[in-house]
């Protein structure tokens, strides 16, 4: 196995399921010629021709138009949207037309288009710049949301992504392209429908993905040697949601920490709050708390910014405060 950065092993997904599949073609802003604003799609114009590998407009309603069209005609497009921001400008596209044409037209076309798109905070880029709009696409029946934290999990879920019917919200963070972890050399693929357990646990469950891995990875570290052991659910995907894991978990440890990035009203961690009072109320010995971003727009300075989104005081605080309920 070699050792890759997140960014790595989403070209490595890209490029070999290219060679595999000319009904595979790339769109989206300067992705061609400048090689993606993350560097993801870096050399793929030079090898596979501006015809598979298409800059566009900056024009995102269009992006993902062209894209939805070119799939219902038996294309394979990935359509990369700069941030997941400029997102809202293709709304419509999104959630009326990619998500719903398959069920309205009783399966007559398949609609299988992925958008890539990073998002998340802590840039310094600002309140419009800076959001995780994760929840926000999860809520659309129709539409596949997939979230990996890890290089293993993104190369793999990628490929599962470009070999299924489908279309997905591939989401990704901004600040783990440079992570790195082991990937297996030849072919696999990571399901789009499972949850993982990234560490194994007794004392309290903790239920996240994304960025937000890694933050509850370090603090379960922390908190390890206090004696507290945390089991951590990576969601991995949150359309559709796999729980099992999740409940299972905390049928063994009766506690549950819920983290997520983004807003806390309407949010992941408030379905996830609420099915776990649903389905495992017998089990509960205190309450479920959350952690999330503060309810305010992300600030531009870097102290307030900072101070906004959930970190590794944070998660062991709540750890904390359900343990000693």
């Amino acid at each position: 196995m070699a050792r890759i950065t997140i960014r790595e092993a989403l070209s490595q997904a890209l490029w070999e399921e290219m060679e595999a599949n000319e009904k595979i073609f790339l769109m989206g802003e300067e992705i061609g010629v400048w090689g993606g604003t993350y560097a993801v799609t870096r050399g793929f114009y030079d090898h596979f021709g501006p015809d598979r590998v298409r800059d566009t407009p900056i024009a995102e309603g269009v992006i993902a138009g062209a894209a939805i069209g070119a799939a219902m005609v038996g294309a394979r497009p990935v359509a990369e949207i700069m941030t997941v921001n400029f997102a809202l400008l293709a709304m419509d596209m999104i959630v009326n037309h990619a998500a719903k044409l398959r069920y309205m037209f009783g399966g007559q076309f398949k609609v299988p288009v992925i958008i890539r798109t990073p998002g998340g905070g802590g840039r310094q880029l600002g309140a419009t710049h800076s959001q995780t709009l994760d929840a926000l696409f999860a809520h659309f029946p129709g539409l596949r949301v997939v979230t990996p934290a890890t290089a293993y999990d993104s190369k793999g879920m990628m490929k599962a992504a470009l070999r299924q019917d489908d279309p997905v919200m591939f989401m990704e963070n901004a600040l783990l392209y440079q992570k790195r972890d082991e990937v297996p050399d030849g072919d696999y693929v990571v399901s789009l429908e499972k949850s993982d357990i990234k560490r194994e646990g007794t004392d309290v469950t903790i239920v996240t993905y994304s960025r937000m891995l890694h933050e509850s990875l370090a603090a379960a570290k922390k908190l390890a040697k206090e004696g507290i052991s945390c089991e951590i659910v990576d969601l991995r995907c949150l359309r559709p949601l796999d729980l099992e894991p999740a409940f299972e978990s905390f049928k063994k440890t009766n506690r549950a920490v819920i983290v997520e990035e983004g807003y806390p009203q309407f949010g992941v961690g408030a379905e996830i709050s609420a099915r776990i009072y649903e389905e495992c109320f017998d089990y509960l010995d205190a309450p479920v708390k959350r952690v999330a971003q503060l309810d305010v727009p992300l600030p531009y300075n870097r102290a307030l910014e900072q101070s906004a989104i959930p970190n590794v005081d944070t998660i062991i605080k709540a750890v904390k405060e359900v343990m000693y309920v």
